[in-house]
């Protein structure tokens, strides 16, 4: 008998704790996701994160030596980031231009992610107090701010002008969605 109370108990305290943990972490999913849903609709949205990818490299690059530590925080800061803008444009964004006929365009910023992730990975291997660490994150700035210019000047007002206004808007659902499962 108290041994078959103890065995409930438990059970109810790790259902309990269980529950406690997937609220947290859907909370803490928003929480993340939030700034992007507030920012208007899916491409107002990619471009407040490219602005705080930016302010982001701002941060890196006023480091001096021997912030290595504050460098490595501020790198994983940035892959996390673009992590996550990078699967709401490839599987929301990317996916409609291919839908809408733009598929040169799809293929040209979705081959620009493989160098975001070689970058990444090139500085995560480099120690943070390396003397060309510095320059090898602002040759990665000029890559990504490049890839972003083209995709606000250009690609993303043309998209926008092919969708519908609903269209527009469940692109903007659909994007979001994609944010959350990686927040």
């Amino acid at each position: 008998m108290l041994e078959e109370k103890t065995t409930r108990s438990f059970a109810i305290g790790a259902a309990a704790g269980l529950t406690a943990g997937l609220a947290a972490n859907a909370v803490r999913k928003i929480f993340v996701q939030a700034p992007t849903m507030m920012a208007g609709e899916w491409d107002d949205a990619l471009a407040a994160e490219h602005r705080a990818v930016l302010k982001l490299f701002d941060e890196i690059q006023a480091t001096e030596e021997g912030h290595g530590t504050r460098r490595s925080l501020l790198l994983t800061q940035i892959a996390h980031a673009l992590a996550k803008h990078a699967l709401e444009e490839e599987n929301a964004v990317y996916t409609t231009l291919r839908v809408h006929g733009q598929v040169a365009d799809a293929d040209r910023l979705n081959g620009d992610h493989g160098y975001v992730k070689q970058y990444l990975f090139e500085l995560g291997q480099m120690a943070p107090e390396h003397p060309l660490f510095l320059s090898k994150i602002g040759d990665f700035r000029s890559m990504l701010e490049e890839h972003m210019r083209n995709e606000e000047e250009t690609v993303f007002p043309k998209l926008r002008g092919v969708l519908t206004e609903e269209e527009n808007g469940r692109l903007t659902k659909a994007m979001n969605m994609e944010g959350l499962k990686i927040a």
